[in-house]
């Protein structure tokens, strides 16, 4: 019977390019998936853009763009990222599709008919300085349950825990790093705590085989008895206040929904988006109990789908995820990687060098297994991998027998092997199964390391027959013909166990052989007789200057914590040219048709006043800033604006993205300074 499955992997927020974590995701996934084809199966393999929540609303505003504007300029540079590394997704959609909006409030309809949503006034943090309610990612504290700083408000990173962001210790906006305020808002709960959202979710995480052993242990720390006799399960908060950038609440004015609950129903959206364009049925493929729904996920998002997601699509009648494969993270040497540092490895940067992409899946396959481990990237590891087993091993087996075959015998196989060509062979077809377990199980190392197990073998036939040797003397022209057919026939058989690591090279091999796209079960035919191509080299070795070039730190694509990259150096001549001074803000207003931009009014000791308009107006209100001292620049030629004439300019900070903190913070000088000080 020929499988069914709806494969996924993580949806990546859309604030940000690709980074080699989500690369190495999705070629797990690719690979798994590229196994199931070639023995069969029906795949679906989708994705999307994770597209809403407060970052994205903030970053949007920030770049003076539309959220949907922003989020279509990150999903445009998508393409080169999986393009370049051969990843095959059927489809890629976006949160922000209509799909998504329908699934999202017809989940919540139906977990409300089933009694499972709750209405609570709750106190939640509210940033006074930028005068809006603080989604949990914009908080940041003390963990409660194990005392680590500098957590966000919905889940620590280091022990796992799930908490309200009232329950950090310490905590402070990172918008502003102001000490967040308590005020009262209506909000809806998924009644996560119900004894039976307790009873499916202990059902479904204990069912065999759904969860990998690690996670599951940590599942049960989740479902640990306290003292009281409660389970450790609580209620989730699945909504956000205006303005939010989301789904809204069906019948609740100003609410949204929380953006970790319309995510992973973009799964749902985006199979249903791509069923409809190849004339699928979208309900009745999800009613089939034939097909199995299984999600590649990181460690980092273990608790929303092994609780959220399943309690969601249960309860409102769906089909609950088979399998969750969770991965662990990249290292590399034995260190996690840096941004803020320059230390890691880009994707991008990598394609552009001219770095050969199988290299990498290759790599990143000899490396992954079925458990939650972090992989280390070592160069000196991948130096040797690639060239000594990809290209030493594998590769090298046509390169030294298709030669002679294409000058002596036109490019014709041998029909007649002889006894150890067959008995070869024989053993090379006999690891099928296990391999084909290896990959099911997504043991891909373990795959690898038996494929060039048995390039050894062949290896070991070639060393022993020598055909450059048997090509010197005519009388050994039918043993040469048999030999070098062997060697063409076990490389077919090592392509085949190789295809879902090396799609492209399988391809450059099937045209070569001038055979047809190959599955697992073409192993278990000979290709005797047959007439291949002309061989033409596969693959270069890599070379260790481009590794250099690759991990040389880089603070380019994004900026070091303190901000942008340092600008480039001066004299203090030029610095002399800017007069920079001390100024009073006497006055200041909103200016009307610009939500960015404040009109200042400024005393700058000149015994006049000077008008200044500032984009500052989403960091402050006019009345914060009245009688305030701040810095300007004097001298600046005066500008005319479409609200009037700027004679000036006052000096703020801020990140250059916006990513690490999107805020805006005036400069102050301290008690004492006057207007009209000259900053030296």
């Amino acid at each position: 019977m020929t499988r069914k499955l709806f494969v996924t992997t993580a949806l990546p927020y859309a604030n940000a390019p690709f980074h080699i974590g989500h690369m190495m995701e999705y070629i797990q996934a690719d690979i798994w998936v590229r196994f199931q084809r070639m023995v069969g199966s029906e795949v679906h393999f989708v994705c999307a853009d994770d597209a809403h929540g407060a970052p994205i609303m903030i970053a949007a505003e920030k770049a003076g763009q539309t959220p949907q504007a922003f989020v279509a300029g990150i999903a445009a540079g998508r393409a080169k990222y999986l393009d370049g590394f051969q990843i095959g997704f059927d489809h890629w959609h976006s949160t922000d599709a209509p799909e998504n909006h329908e699934l999202a409030q017809d989940i919540y309809r139906a977990l409300r008919k089933q009694g499972l949503i709750a209405e609570r006034t709750i106190e939640q943090f509210y940033d006074p300085v930028k005068g809006m309610f603080l989604p949990d990612r914009y908080i940041k504290g003390t963990c409660p349950k194990c005392g680590t700083p500098d957590q966000y408000g919905d889940n620590c990173e280091n022990c796992g825990a799930v908490y309200a962001p009232t329950d950090l210790k310490n905590p402070y906006s990172t918008l502003s790093g102001a000490t967040p305020v308590l005020k009262s808002s209506d909000h809806y709960f998924f009644q996560l705590s119900s004894q039976r959202c307790i009873d499916f979710l202990t059902e479904w995480t204990n069912t065999p085989g759904r969860l990998q052993p690690e996670v599951l242990n940590k599942i049960k720390e989740w479902f640990a008895v306290d003292e009281q006799g409660h389970v450790g399960l609580n209620d989730w908060d699945i909504s956000r206040d205006a303005p939010y950038f989301g789904i809204e609440i069906p019948d609740a004015p100003g609410k949204y929904f929380y953006v970790w609950l319309d995510a992973p129903v973009g799964y749902l959206a985006s199979l249903k988006n791509h069923l409809g364009k190849v004339g699928v049925d979208f309900d009745a493929f999800m009613a089939d109990p034939a097909v199995e729904q299984i999600h590649f996920i990181g460690k980092d998002i273990v608790t929303f789908h092994t609780l959220f997601w399943p309690a969601m699509l249960h309860f409102s009648g769906r089909k609950v995820p088979n399998h969750i494969f969770v991965h662990g993270f990249l290292q590399l040497s034995g260190e996690k990687m840096s941004k803020s540092r320059g230390t890691g490895i880009s994707p991008l940067k990598y394609l552009e060098i001219g770095m050969n992409p199988e290299w990498l899946r290759y790599y990143i396959a000899a490396k992954l297994n079925g458990r939650v481990e972090d992989l280390d990237f070592n160069p000196d590891d991948f130096l040797a991998r690639v060239n000594s087993d990809l290209v030493g091993k594998y590769i090298n087996i046509a390169s030294r027998a298709a030669g002679f075959l294409t000058k002596r015998f036109g490019g014709q196989l041998s029909s007649d092997l002889g006894v150890e060509g067959r008995v070869l062979l024989d053993g090379l077809r006999a690891h099928r199964a296990t391999i084909e377990a290896l990959y099911e199980e997504r043991e891909f190392g373990k795959a690898l390391r038996e494929v060039m197990l048995l390039a050894d073998r062949v290896n070991e036939f070639v060393d022993q027959n020598k055909p450059w040797e048997l090509a010197k003397k005519p009388d050994n022209a039918a043993v040469l013909h048999d030999v070098c057919s062997v060697c063409i026939e076990a490389f077919r058989l090592l392509t085949i166990y190789l295809k879902p690591v090396l799609p492209t090279l399988a391809a450059q091999v099937e045209a070569f052989l001038k055979v047809e796209p190959m599955n697992f079960a073409d192993a278990a035919r000979a290709i005797g007789g047959h007439t291949i191509g002309e061989y033409k080299h596969l693959m270069q070795r890599v070379d260790a200057k481009q590794l250099d070039t690759l991990l040389e730190p880089t603070v380019v694509e994004v900026p070091p914590p303190g901000g942008e990259t340092l600008a480039a150096e001066i004299q203090v001549d030029d610095f002399a040219k800017i007069d920079l001074r001390i100024a009073r803000i006497e006055a200041c207003e909103a200016v009307e048709g610009s939500t960015k931009l404040l009109r200042l009014t400024l005393d700058v000791g000149e015994g006049k006043t000077r008008n200044v308009f500032s984009g500052i107006a989403s960091a402050y209100t006019p009345a914060d800033l009245v009688g305030k001292l701040t810095v300007m620049v004097a001298n600046l030629a005066p500008r005319k604006m479409k609200f009037g004439i700027s004679e000036g300019m006052v000096l703020a900070a801020s990140h250059a993205d916006g990513k690490a903190d999107p805020g805006i913070y005036i400069l102050e000088p301290w008690p004492g300074a006057k207007p009209g000080m000259r900053i030296r």
